[in-house]
């Protein structure tokens, strides 16, 4: 079986948007992605890259086409839940830290589940460690435990492993996916992905 990888970071509503779309292509190819949680801000200073909001400021057209795009791909997929964050850009540092954490904890699905619901679905500031202590605790997650691991050294330090090692992979922004070694940026290569993952 193919290996599929999906690099992401909480900070991107792109990366919200293909979380939701990956379940249906692991149910129709039988291959589970492996999530691996990098820091966004990371990525763009090794790779030299920049946030589209600012790397496009001054391209006319640039960025309401972007948006057109993201409303065509909620509407393909039926994305109805999906809403942009009203304190974007949120600091996600201790929130992918707290993905680290997780993983270590055994409680790595929920907490990628309730911190993208979080994120692009309930808009809530999740760079407030007192919001985001409340919604690990409502989502039946033990909020002390996973944000004191995200303190520790280690965790910390595999973060920063994870970042480096998807840019040495070729990643320069988020969601970036990658079957057997190639990879793919962006939502909307996902279809892409999904033929390399079935051998079309």
């Amino acid at each position: 079986m193919p290996k599929a990888v999906f690099y992401f970071d909480f900070a991107s509503p792109n990366a919200y948007l293909s979380h939701r779309v990956i379940p249906g292509i692991e149910a129709r190819t039988g291959v589970k992605f492996e999530y691996i949680p990098v820091l966004l801000g990371g990525l763009f200073k090794l790779t030299g890259n920049q946030a589209p909001m600012t790397a496009f400021a001054g391209i006319r057209n640039k960025l309401a086409y972007e948006a057109r795009e993201t409303e065509r791909f909620v509407a393909r997929h039926k994305l109805t839940a999906y809403r942009m964050n009203p304190h974007f850009p949120v600091n996600t540092l201790r929130l992918m830290r707290g993905a680290i954490a997780a993983r270590q904890l055994g409680v790595f699905e929920p907490y990628v589940e309730t911190a993208f619901k979080a994120m692009w679905e309930d808009g809530q500031k999740m760079d407030d460690p007192a919001v985001m202590a409340e919604v690990l605790a409502k989502a039946g997650l033990d909020a002390q435990a996973l944000m004191a691991k995200a303190e520790e050294p280690e965790v910390k330090q595999g973060l920063l492993n994870n970042t480096e090692a998807a840019c040495d992979a070729g990643a320069f922004g988020i969601p970036t996916f990658a079957v057997d070694g190639e990879i793919w940026f962006g939502k909307d290569r996902l279809r892409e992905v999904e033929e390399a993952i079935a051998g079309v």
